[in-house]
């Protein structure tokens, strides 16, 4: 049964990454709900938000706030990443940069790995974080956060996913990430799970330019 939207609700996500659209896409497609998104690329080039704040939380808000203002767009930004505790919450913030500022996931998991070559199996435990937050044109409207826990491999598996997928490992089904379909994966990852905290304040909202809400609102983790 199709949600009781109006059809011409706008989202932009605020990212290039195909993968992260890919999932997002198929969380609100198996929810039927009647938004169109978007991604920075379908929309005329605006300029880049500077990731510079030490936190997921502060990319986040940066990212949503700073798309919104450019495109004039509900948006939804997220910042998340693999914070393992061998490496002091490393890659952490850093984690689509950990190889450097143009560095692709094979760099990032090539470096991941000579970083944890000698920590041992029972050491090698890091969890994905993410923090999504959703935002009017100098209006924030929510704000959200989830993760999920997992063990990394010493190479990787899967040729699913994107970014560090293939050598995080959920001991509880026995896969890494890049192993599971991608309906699986949202399910349980901390991006689809992030998400499904985020849909009921999308439900709720206007067509794009429609009234405003007078003050933003956070949700707890």
């Amino acid at each position: 049964m199709m949600h009781d939207l109006p059809t011409q609700l706008k989202l932009l996500v605020a990212t290039t990454n195909a993968g992260k659209l890919r999932e997002i896409q198929h969380e609100l497609a198996a929810r039927q709900m009647a938004v169109a998104l978007l991604g920075l690329r379908d929309i005329p080039p605006v300029p880049e938000a500077v990731e510079d704040q030490p936190t997921f939380i502060g990319n986040a808000i940066k990212k949503a706030l700073h798309y919104a203002h450019h495109s004039g767009l509900l948006t939804l930004a997220d910042d998340s990443g693999l914070c393992v505790d061998a490496l002091n919450g490393a890659p952490g913030v850093y984690s689509a940069r950990y190889a450097g500022p143009h560095a692709d996931d094979a760099a990032n998991n090539a470096k991941l790995l000579q970083a944890l070559a000698h920590v041992p199996p029972e050491r090698r435990t890091g969890r994905f974080c993410c923090v999504m937050a959703l935002a009017f044109p100098n209006n924030m409207v929510a704000l959200v956060t989830d993760q999920v826990e997992g063990v990394l491999l010493h190479a990787p598996r899967g040729a699913g996913g994107f970014g560090y997928d293939p050598l995080f490992f959920m001991p509880e089904l026995n896969c890494t990430t890049a192993e599971l379909p991608i309906g699986k994966k949202s399910e349980i990852s901390h991006r689809g799970k992030a998400l499904r905290r985020m849909i009921p304040w999308i439900e709720m909202l206007p067509a794009a330019g429609a009234c405003l809400p007078a003050r933003g609102a956070e949700v707890a983790p």
